[in-house]
């Protein structure tokens, strides 16, 4: 009998659990809150939303107000710093490092204990329940885990409290008996240099029989194209014969599809999506054949959304799971076991079916660019082109930049199409400023360009006189409220403006 067969056993009781979320949907989600409500009620935030007070969800509504980041920065701040009971009981002593706000470069999202274990964890045992469900011949025990990972640093030289990348942490705090299946080994792991991190990964792998691989798309594929040019060896399966599936999330895997597929010919490789994110482990692929994910209720995380037409009111209008429609786009609020009160993560989402709930990642609430995990927002360009202006002499009349996706060497970038007013002195110096002043802004877009591994410099295009007005005008929208779409994380909008360059 091999592994696969003995372990599969250990997750059989957790299979019959995850069934509650086909029939029971309503129940698991107000069993969350309660307690998540009932733990928290002796916190600062607890005592001052009257948490010992709350007795159903709409209770919970009227409680407190939605936050972003910054709502909540203050307390998160004194956290760090290492006070106790504050969002969360206790000391919260791990901070995943993420992508920044409007006025930050960083956001330091909190991971409790309690996140840990009931969230990040939970949600990658899940998603092996889920993977031998679907796949009864599966082997992926018999070999090991390519697992890759960011790097973490202290925070504030706190005793044992650290801050960096959630997979860093992840991989910090793993059950020692999970590093006797996986590769690289813990060292390299965690290694903050990607190019040495790379070469590494690479090297210690090859020889191993690894079965599965778990990261982000961009990333892993660096990686594996690594693997490719020091064996020779034409495709991934003349490495690992036995690999069989790709645990994948963090960015979009559309633009990479076809690579992983010229990569990986194999018949029997397999692709899972899940939704893993500093915040929380909200979804997981539960049908091969279904690109939606289902949406995990007994993690420690309560939903709540709000509809997209809503989101610029003054009090939008907030509905729980059981209120949700197919076929709208919402806005995710979440609350968690590591202290996020009714915040909104940023992203957006579409359900696809409501019994279960199972949905699809739409977006996120303001325009962006996330192609490969830098998470550009507007106004991080903003703020850039401001650099580039005052230090160029140039004024920039309309822009909008989208990904450049992979080619074939692992290579992409941005492109930017800028209308000028007045041109900068130098179009090269422009480029150069933009670039390293988005990289000083987003702590994300300057760890993808750290030494040109994955994201290349920037490329600008320099639109004639009136592109963007008559590209407008083509569609029909030229004056009154509309704009050009800043930042878009697909082509479609730079391919028509520049078929009318």
């Amino acid at each position: 009998m091999n592994k696969t067969s003995i372990i599969r056993n250990v997750f059989k009781p957790r299979e019959r659990q995850l069934n509650l979320h086909f029939t029971a949907a309503e129940e698991l989600q107000l069993k969350t809150l309660f307690s998540l409500v009932q733990k928290a009620s002796q916190t600062e935030w607890g005592k001052n939303h009257g948490f010992d007070r709350i007795k159903t969800y709409e209770d919970f509504a009227a409680s407190s107000p939605i936050n972003t980041y910054e709502e909540l920065k203050f307390f998160i701040d004194r956290m760090r710093q290492g006070e106790k009971d504050v969002l969360w009981p206790g000391q919260v002593k791990w901070y995943a490092k993420s992508s920044g706000t409007t006025n930050d470069k960083s956001k330091f999202i909190p991971v409790s204990k309690n996140g840990l274990h009931d969230t990040h964890y939970k949600g990658g045992t899940d998603a092996v329940v889920l993977y031998l469900k679907n796949n009864p011949q599966s082997r992926i025990f018999d070999g090991k885990a390519l697992i890759l990972g960011g790097s973490h640093a202290p925070n504030y030289n706190l005793p044992n409290s650290l801050v960096g990348d959630l997979s860093a942490i992840l991989i910090e705090n793993i059950n020692p008996l999970v590093n006797m299946i996986r590769v690289p080994k813990k060292s390299t792991a965690l290694l903050s240099d990607f190019e040495i991190k790379r070469d590494r990964i690479a090297r210690e792998s090859i020889g191993q029989n690894v079965t599965n691989l778990s990261g982000v798309p961009s990333w892993m594929l660096s990686v594996l194209n690594r693997v490719m040019e020091i064996t020779g060896k034409q495709h991934l399966e003349e490495v690992w014969p036995n690999l069989e599936v790709f645990f994948h999330g963090g960015v979009a895997f559309t633009p990479y599809r076809e690579q992983y597929k010229h990569l990986i010919t194999s018949p029997k490789m397999h692709y899972m999506e899940t939704y893993n994110a500093s915040e929380g482990f909200f979804g997981l692929q539960n049908d091969p054949n279904d690109p939606a994910m289902l949406l995990m209720l007994d993690y420690g995380v309560f939903y709540e959304f709000i509809p997209m037409d809503e989101l610029e009111n003054e009090n939008p209008a907030v509905v729980p799971l059981w209120g949700v429609e197919t076929g709208r786009n919402y806005a995710m609020v979440i609350s968690t076991s590591s202290g996020l009160w009714r915040y909104m993560i940023g992203d957006t989402v579409k359900f696809t079916s409501t019994n279960p709930y199972k949905f699809i990642i739409s977006g996120r609430t303001k325009f962006f660019i996330n192609a490969f995990g830098e998470e550009l927002i507007v106004d991080n360009a903003e703020k850039g082109l401001a650099v580039a202006c005052r230090e160029t002499g140039a004024q920039v009349l309309d822009y909008t930049a989208a990904p450049i996706f992979m080619n074939a060497q692992g290579k992409c970038s941005h492109q930017w199409v800028i209308e000028f007013a007045r041109e900068p002195d130098s179009l090269e110096r422009f480029t150069d400023i933009l670039d390293r002043s988005l990289q000083e802004i987003n702590s994300d877009y300057e760890a993808k360009r750290y030494k040109d591994i994955t994201l290349q410099r920037l490329e600008i295009v320099v639109a004639r006189k009136d592109l963007f007005n008559d590209w407008l005008k083509q569609k029909g929208k030229l004056g009154g409220q509309h704009k050009v779409p800043r930042l878009s994380n697909n082509r479609t909008y730079i391919e028509e403006i520049l078929s009318l360059n």
